[in-house]
């Protein structure tokens, strides 16, 4: 699973910026965070879900990253970076294998936001398509596999 390169990053952020981050919301405190991060875990019907931690300061070049055992974010953020984060963590394994920006991680966060910020997965889909990016619709958590 893991990748040398993520070929669908840069382009993915381009879809993000032209078609969700205009439905994003309202920005989110980051004492919010680990409240909804534990909510939609539960939702999923997962246990123990990622740590949320302060974005460091040092952090100048990107707004937040995740693993499959912490999210880091800054001390605001709007509601579609939480649920991207989140897809990192749901296409990570602990000991560090991750789809990236690929079609598992696309496929999850498409998931994430149909269920969240209510956007159609159907026009979802088709801008990611019409964007040359490829998601996996019915993905499922990797770590989930793991323990089949």
């Amino acid at each position: 699973m893991r990748r040398l390169r993520d070929s669908q990053r840069q382009r993915l952020y381009a879809w993000e910026d032209r078609v969700v981050a205009p439905h994003g919301g309202a920005p989110l405190p980051f004492a919010a965070a680990q409240g909804m991060v534990d909510a939609i875990w539960a939702e999923l019907g997962l246990r123990y879900p990622p740590k949320v931690e302060p974005l460091p300061p040092q952090a100048t070049r990107r707004m937040a990253d995740a693993n499959r055992l912490r999210l880091r974010l800054p001390a605001e953020f709007p509601p579609w970076v939480l649920l991207h984060e989140l897809a990192h963590a749901l296409s990570s394994t602990q000991d560090g294998a991750s789809d990236g920006h690929g079609p598992i991680f696309a496929g999850l966060y498409v998931q994430l936001l149909e269920r969240y910020l209510r956007l159609p997965a159907t026009m979802l889909m088709a801008s990611l398509r019409e964007a040359g990016l490829r998601a996996e619709p019915s993905a499922r958590p990797v770590f989930l596999e793991e323990a089949e």
